[in-house]
């Protein structure tokens, strides 16, 4: 095990996290893997041991939150595999496998290629920890691609903390966030948030923990607008068409933020940095020229000029600009504890 440049980006997703994939994709010394967490979920991570060909249906098994959500036609925009042309999996048939969906095709025009290296090489591993296997695929891909440093990106991916820092133990950690109000909106207008909203009221209308515990009759007690949503397929207007109420998603925001404040307040000062949008868009050399030196590599002049053309700024401000005033401050008043929070954790973060 050679690996030891490795960073996780947490944070409530919407802030920007996407754009800074393809900008650290960009550089020559960075492999970026983008929504690898999101996509192998826990399945990846099983308690004990596990031979190679049995991490290897970890990463080709369908993630089945984003399988259900293709086979009733809510696409994310996240979802690479499915804009790829010439693609061997279908949503319908075969389903799109865990790793195929948003992490090969973000490093390579040929992601069916990829993956069929990846499997040679897996199902001849040993018997090892999940851990151990998640090393050895980083140090895979980053030979052979001839980069230096890993930076993982998932979103809503604040609650991972504890369970990546048991794995990973030397690994780094970004905390990157974004105006409250302005994340909160881009989220709800999201398919994966408005699904998320949706199975979070589930949740809370049954007092289930978990979905999956979910009793015949909790599913039978609930609404004919969210109980399809459990099944394999439910009518993508559940979700496009729904009118969402905006302030549910500012506690969401406040939510995710207070979690990940928390859990990264166990992380060694030298292990964790944050990062927040609006200062990456007032001043995007220097905050690249910092995330570069914290993950392990040169802030390579090509590079920066090149990520500048990657930001857009007029995200800044959007809940202000397309919001009515009272939307707005309702808005803003759900975000309170977790601007807040950032406030107090965030050295110079202005409210």
């Amino acid at each position: 095990m050679t690996l030891r440049n490795l960073t996780f980006v947490i944070g409530t997703g919407r802030s920007g996290s996407t754009a800074l994939s393809r900008i650290l994709n960009s550089h020559p010394d960075v492999l970026s893997l983008n929504e690898y967490m999101a996509s192998v979920g826990d399945a990846a991570f099983p308690e004990g041991v596990l031979s190679g060909a049995e991490f290897w249906e970890t990463l080709f098994r369908p993630t089945p939150y984003f399988a259900g959500m293709l086979r009733s036609g809510v696409p994310m925009p996240e979802f690479l595999y499915t804009r790829t042309p010439g693609g061997r999996y279908t949503p319908e048939t075969t389903g799109i496998p865990a790793l195929s969906l948003m992490v090969l095709p973000h490093l390579t025009d040929d992601p069916d290629g990829l993956l069929d290296e990846v499997r040679a090489a897996v199902v001849e591993w040993p018997v090892r920890t999940a851990a151990a296997h998640h090393e050895a695929l980083f140090d895979l891909l980053a030979a052979r691609f001839g980069r230096s440093a890993v930076v993982e990106r998932s979103g809503y991916s604040t609650g991972w903390v504890p369970g990546l820092r048991a794995a990973f133990p030397y690994a780094k950690f970004v905390h990157l966030f974004r105006d409250g109000p302005d994340c909160a909106l881009s989220m709800s207008r999201h398919p994966g948030y408005r699904v998320i909203t949706l199975m979070r009221e589930i949740a809370e209308r049954t007092g289930a923990e978990s979905l999956g515990d979910l009793t015949d009759e909790q599913v039978r007690s609930l609404p004919p607008e969210l109980a399809p949503l459990l099944g394999e397929r439910f009518d993508p207007a559940l979700v496009r068409d729904r009118a969402f109420p905006v302030r549910p998603f500012g506690d969401l925001w406040s939510e995710l933020v207070v979690q990940g404040v928390r859990f990264l307040g166990d992380v060694p000062a030298d292990q964790c940095m944050t990062l927040g949008y609006e200062d990456l868009l007032d001043a995007p050399q220097d905050e690249l020229t910092r995330l570069a030196a914290f993950v392990g590599v040169d802030p390579d002049p090509h590079w920066l000029k090149n990520a500048c053309t990657r930001l857009d700024p007029s995200r800044r401000g959007s809940a202000r600009k397309q919001l009515t005033a009272t939307e707005y401050d309702g808005l803003r008043a759900a975000c309170t504890e977790g601007t807040r929070t950032l406030l107090q954790a965030v050295p110079g973060k202005r409210g």
